[in-house]
């Protein structure tokens, strides 16, 4: 078998896999499970971006910019592919007054840990909220693929802001759209005439 039909087998099976998330609840529990701002700034960052692990562990204040008068990060994703990403107002301004207390230089990262560290980060706050649920970094890319697109129901625009070469990846979270938010969509597409 080509190695590219593999490839395209091993897709086909990722993309009718379920996709686990957490709601925007589960993430405010699981928030208040933090001791360190550090551990609050990266769970949010996580959830509200979709950024992968490693994009976010390489954030530094230095990648925040301005994007047509929003904020928005420079994010050098797989295969060294560069893109723009929304960054939230209140949590750019977190960010940046955290940097500015914890003398954060700008190209330093905002979070000096490690990949393990962070799963260890993501696991304390779990235990300490409460939550029952398994929690893992990518998981919070997916809650934030899903609830993205149950709101503006733009697979295309949320390849992009994933950083996903295919459209093949993204189809994966269309699964988790119901007919309510297809039609809360709908309604948002008015008419002249």
């Amino acid at each position: 078998m080509s190695n590219s039909l593999v490839q395209s087998k091993m897709a086909l099976n990722k993309i009718n896999m379920p996709v686990s998330y957490l709601t925007e609840d589960d993430i405010n529990q699981l928030v208040t499970g933090c001791k360190k701002e550090r551990d609050r700034l990266l769970i949010l960052l996580l959830f509200q971006t979709g950024l992968r692990i490693s994009e976010a562990l390489s954030l530094t204040p230095a990648l925040i910019r301005n994007f047509e008068g929003r904020p928005a990060m420079e994010i050098m994703g797989k295969g060294k592919k560069k893109r723009m990403v929304a960054l939230p107002v209140n949590l750019k301004d977190k960010l940046e007054s955290y940097a500015y207390r914890t003398k954060i230089e700008p190209r330093e990262p905002f979070f000096d840990i490690n990949r393990s560290r962070a799963w260890q980060v993501l696991n304390e706050a779990r235990e300490r909220s409460g939550m029952q649920k398994r929690v893992f970094p990518h998981l919070l890319r997916h809650s934030d693929a899903i609830i993205r697109l149950r709101k503006t129901g733009n697979p295309k625009a949320l390849q992009y802001h994933l950083g996903h070469n295919t459209p093949a990846m993204t189809l994966r979270y269309l699964s988790t759209l119901t007919q309510e938010d297809a039609l809360r969509v709908q309604q948002e597409v008015e008419f002249g005439g």
